[in-house]
């Protein structure tokens, strides 16, 4: 018996992009840190929060990559000269992906209280209604 796969299916023309996205943002090996939340803000936005205590503006980076949203965080190395009787903060680096849909657009990012928050917003597509016309053969 042959998978079946969206690219595959008979009447899902073009989605073998959507099916690669899916297998992209499956293996993006993104585990538990740091925690995050999504939010719909309202029909047509959405914001994503990341709890980045313990990194600054510098130490994140945000980028858009081929419809992909990665938010990277790096701290760095301030232990120089310090002495740790117990060293329980992690100052580990991450990165996280989220992919985005067609008409998602990245908006403004805030780092408040140790929470990075992210806006996106989904631009309403017009209907589209084309006449194909039939020439005689």
């Amino acid at each position: 018996m042959t998978k079946l796969t969206l690219g595959s299916h008979p009447y899902m023309l073009g989605f073998e992009q959507l099916e690669r996205m899916l297998e992209r943002s499956a293996k993006s090996g993104n585990e538990g840190y740091p925690p995050f939340n999504i939010e719909q803000t309202s029909q047509n936005s959405y914001r994503i929060t990341l709890a980045v205590a313990g990194f600054s503006e510098e130490d994140l980076a945000i980028t858009v990559e081929d419809r992909q949203l990665v938010i990277r965080g790096r701290q760095g190395d301030d232990a120089e000269g310090r002495i740790y009787l117990h060293r329980g903060i992690a100052a580990r680096q991450f990165q996280r992906s989220f992919v985005l849909a067609d008409g998602v657009e990245v908006g403004e990012a805030i780092m408040e209280n140790g929470l990075l928050h992210v806006d996106l917003t989904r631009a309403q597509p017009e209907p589209v209604v084309q006449k194909i016309r039939i020439n005689k053969g």
